[in-house]
């Protein structure tokens, strides 16, 4: 059991939670602040206070890359591993950090004092490479920014006192349109939805069709209106306004400029759809690469309490209540989905609901809840400000208003984009500096890979939806170790629990490292159709469904790249027994054919 001395941090913790179970994921982020990971006598007092069994708290933090059961260095160093970032050189830099420091990948040195691992996308792909260290971002990385991180090391400097510049963050906006071009002011929205009143905001957003930007381009409409008239739980009659800012896709970070530069138009459109579905209730899920806009983001909530935008009476509306919390995720792709975030707010492992029932109707705490994009909701304020006729005229007839794109890859002018729906994927090269691109992923791992004679297609919900994420890949860039990239992300982020995924994206990943390694053959090509039509029909969520699309596009549209790699036109072993033996030869001094697998039988074969 804990000392007082520990126990001492564990309490205040607890008592900043209210003791609920449901806020497990935030209680044990911040317990594992005070060890670096989470101490087993911590877990054992968490188990006490919260009364539930310690193999249950063990699992939630067992499903978080950023959750931590073993100790890991004082300085925890994790480098990104999208696709972008490796283009831009961060293997040889973390080679460079693990030989300066004396470290191998995936370990931690000697004295305890610094580990090294990758993560997935850090939301970073315009200003890359980038890494985490103790969960700050640190962006824009060279060989010698790395030398002086590996001194700053070793002399156990604290990050408090490491150059600034180092964790700057640019928000790299290059193109304005109506969002971006910053003509709101704070809490403008939310007056106007009061003067119009709940039932006129909702027709106001019935008639502007915005639809969800998250990358489903649901009808906002509708759903703020089912939770509307969903019934409450009546032990807990309350309804829920979610803002869904677990942006993991790679290659997206659109999220990370609103929030840290429009938070105020985030904020009022979470209000303005809490007053028109009558919510009370808002929770902002943070993914955990952008812990660091915690601080400011909780001082923007303070000040609008303080202005009257949150709390009782919001805007002197007597009967309109409305406040927001905001919970940090802990590294979880698959929480970008709109039920497993919710199983995580709710302290749980973030694993998919079974739908229906669906969040308007059976969200958070069992309550009706709408699920909104970080973008959505933004847009949702504009519309309260300016009507849904005015948005409706922009864009296309089925996707109206405009798009926010992140740029990132073989392209000189990386950032944020804004369109109107409808514009050319060549338009947006040309505009972004894109001279000799050959392919364009679009909506990040999951979504579609566009080739050349493909750029006259536009984005749209019609023709090439996207969350958000455009990465352009140049003529000198290899498509199949894009693909490659994607596959190992999937299999790593697969949340596990229905086995097609677990199993499927692992065998994926292993047969695009076999045909890396020149072992492959025409088998493993059509092994990965047999599991993309598999998964695709019987995967557990959207994650598994999606995992082969980047393997399958690329395959259909940049085949030779996988082509030149066969080097055998029949089936091929992805181990060699015989070369595994080599080592016990060496150590009798034998090399017979008795010592060789398979060797005698052929000899003797020969020999009848």
């Amino acid at each position: 059991m804990l000392d007082s001395n520990h126990s001492s941090y564990l309490d205040p913790i607890l008592i900043r939670h209210a003791h609920q179970p449901r806020n497990l994921v935030q209680i044990l982020r911040e317990a594992q602040e005070h060890f670096g990971y989470l101490h087993p006598d911590a877990i054992d007092y968490l188990s006490e206070k919260l009364k539930w069994p310690r193999a249950r708290i063990e699992g939630v933090a067992g499903f978080y890359s950023f959750l931590h059961l073993q100790p890991c260095g004082k300085y925890r160093v994790l480098f990104s591993d999208n696709i972008t970032d490796r283009m831009l050189g961060n293997q040889a830099l973390m080679e460079r950090m693990c030989r300066n420091l004396w470290v191998e990948p995936g370990k931690i040195s000697e004295d305890g004092l610094v580990s090294i691992d990758t993560t997935s996308c850090t939301g970073m792909c315009d200003q890359g490479p980038a890494l985490l260290v103790n969960g700050r971002a640190i962006t824009r990385l060279s060989a010698e920014r790395i030398d002086r991180i590996c001194e700053l090391i070793r002399a156990n400097t604290p990050l408090t006192d490491w150059p600034p510049e180092y964790f700057v963050v640019e928000d790299n906006i290059r193109r304005r349109d109506v969002l971006l071009s910053g003509d709101w002011h704070v809490g403008e929205a939310i007056r106007a939805a009061i003067a119009r009143g709940a039932e006129a905001m909702m027709a106001e957003m019935k008639l502007s069709n915005l639809r969800g930007r998250g990358g489903a381009g649901f009808t906002t409409a509708i759903k703020w209106e089912s939770a509307r008239v969903a019934p409450c739980q009546p032990d807990n009659p309350m309804r829920y306004i979610i803002c869904n800012a677990d942006e993991g896709e790679p290659g997206t970070f659109k999220d990370r400029v609103l929030l840290t530069s429009y938070a105020d138009l985030v904020f009022d459109g979470m209000t303005v759809a809490g007053f028109a579905v009558g919510a009370a209730k808002g929770l902002v899920y943070l993914r955990g690469e952008y812990l660091y806009l915690l601080p400011a983001l909780q001082a923007n909530l303070d000040g609008r309490r303080c202005n009257g935008l949150l709390g009782t009476a919001v805007c002197g509306q007597a009967g309109f209540d409305f406040d927001i919390e905001i919970h940090v995720g802990a590294g979880a792709y698959v929480c970008g989905e709109e039920t497993a975030l919710i199983e995580s707010l709710e302290g749980k492992r973030g694993v998919p609901r079974v739908r229906p029932p669906f969040p308007v109707t059976y969200g958070y705490l069992g309550q009706p809840s709408v699920v909104n994009n970080v973008e959505t909701l933004c847009k949702a304020a504009l519309i309260a400000q300016k009507g849904g006729a005015w948005y409706a005229s922009l864009g296309t007839k089925q996707s109206t208003g405009t798009k926010l794109l992140s740029i990132s890859g073989d392209v000189e002018n990386p950032g944020i984009y804004e369109y109107a729906f409808g514009v050319s994927v060549t338009q947006v090269l040309n505009d972004c500096g894109a001279g000799n691109a050959q392919a364009v992923q679009v909506s990040g791992a999951s979504g579609i890979c566009l080739a050349t004679h493909e750029f006259a297609r536009h984005i749209s919900f019609e023709d090439v939806p996207t969350a958000g994420a455009f990465m352009v890949f140049g003529a000198h860039r290899d498509m199949f170790e894009v693909a490659r990239n994607f596959s190992h992300f999937f299999a790593h982020e697969s949340c596990g629990f229905c086995t097609p995924c677990r199993v499927g994206t692992t065998l994926v990943a292993n047969f695009m490292d076999k045909i890396a390694n020149e072992h492959g053959s025409q088998y493993e090509i059509n092994e990965i159709f047999k599991i993309h039509r598999l998964m695709n029909v019987a995967s557990h969520c959207g994650l598994g469904q999606a995992a082969c699309n980047p393997i399958i596009d690329t395959l259909l549209k940049f085949r030779p790249a996988y082509e030149r790699r066969l080097r055998s036109l029949d089936f091929e072993p992805s181990f060699d027994l015989d070369e595994a033996l080599a080592a016990a030869r060496q150590m009798t001094g034998r090399d017979d054919p008795g010592a060789h697998f398979g060797l005698q039988a052929r000899e003797q074969g020969v020999q009848s």
